[in-house]
């Protein structure tokens, strides 16, 4: 019993460190909503998940977000986020779990699995924009909704008094 308590009091630990960390050095924060009972189930995943503690992390984010006043945004857990390339929005019919790295047989972008869901999340809770700095549309949805990228840099400053 003591043994099991010392490594579930390290967990918590662990745990709390890491989610005041994440909430004290970022104003929003995207994460994408987990069935962890649903996971769980897989006889596979289910002990390193059970492990991980990822319901009681979910929790920790909320409150200690709730509390400095943080964004926390909730990104569904039906969202393909791993599986739509983020550069162009092509959705893959399916890619298995053992798949890590794929290339879009769009844009041919290659991708990291993890990197891309990530940056698929930030733009599903509205924290990235899906245009570069010029205007022009990074992610596609076909060719009508394609912008040509336009200067937009503010006009030089002159130096002197303003006129009101």
């Amino acid at each position: 019993a003591r043994a099991h308590a010392k490594v579930r009091d390290a967990r918590r630990d662990f745990l709390h460190q890491t989610s005041t960390a994440i909430v004290r050095r970022f104003d929003a924060i995207a994460i994408e909503d987990l069935a962890v009972a649903n996971m769980v189930k897989n006889r596979s995943l289910a002990k390193s998940i059970s492990r991980t503690g990822w319901a009681e992390f979910r929790q920790l984010l909320t409150y200690k977000a709730h509390r400095d006043g943080r964004t926390l945004a909730v990104v569904d857990r039906w969202y393909p986020s791993s599986k739509t390339c983020s550069a162009c929005g092509h959705l893959l019919g399916k890619l298995g779990l053992g798949t890590r790295h794929w290339q879009c047989p769009t844009c041919g972008t290659r991708h990291d699995r993890d990197i891309n869901a990530a940056t698929n999340i930030m733009v599903a809770a509205g924290l990235a924009e899906t245009r570069n700095a010029c205007g022009a549309d990074v992610r596609h949805e076909g060719q009508p909704s394609v912008q040509s990228a336009m200067n937009q840099e503010n006009p030089r400053a002159t130096t002197g008094i303003p006129l009101l």
